[in-house]
């Protein structure tokens, strides 16, 4: 890497747009401090500790107030407004995915994957659909100079009366 100093909060890397590949040993601390640096965000204490707390239990789907709940448990300090800028640029680097429900609760799933969800509509929850050979059979037409980025579908599902 370079010898360039930084004062602000973006990394070397962050300025070069340069990007490698983590090491991971599946200690959470050590991996999250690799998945940080390998997409160039700078390992802040802030970053690793709300890392480690989304990362470090397997594939979860959290909203912003989740984590900042999880954060205050743990004796984190951080606010409500930081939790939602660390969800934000590690969705911006690919380590997060956003899914959006009902256009007011948004969730931040740690499995990047292609894959689509289930909204359990009583308990406000996500949970990944397991069939990875769903498909959809038609897609409709896009308009010109545009591509489809990502589809996420998300099975609404309530319990039978």
């Amino acid at each position: 890497m370079s010898d360039l100093i930084t004062t602000d909060d973006h990394s070397d890397a962050e300025i070069l747009g340069t990007v490698r590949t983590p090491s991971l040993t599946g200690c959470p601390w050590h991996d999250v401090n690799e998945m940080l640096q390998s997409v160039g965000l700078r390992p802040t204490r802030q970053r690793m500790a709300l890392g480690w707390l989304l990362f470090g239990k397997g594939d979860r789907h959290l909203t912003a107030e989740m984590l900042y709940e999880e954060a205050i448990q743990a004796k984190v300090p951080v606010s409500l407004a930081t939790v939602y800028n660390t969800l934000n640029q590690l969705t911006e680097a690919g380590l997060l995915r956003q899914v959006s429900v009902d256009g007011t609760k948004t969730y931040f799933d740690t499995n990047v994957s292609d894959h689509h969800h289930f909204y359990l509509e009583g308990n406000h929850e996500l949970v990944d659909i397991p069939d990875p050979h769903l498909v959809l059979q038609k897609m409709p037409d896009v308009p010109e100079g545009y591509e489809i980025a990502r589809i996420d579908m998300v099975v609404r599902l309530r319990k039978v009366r």
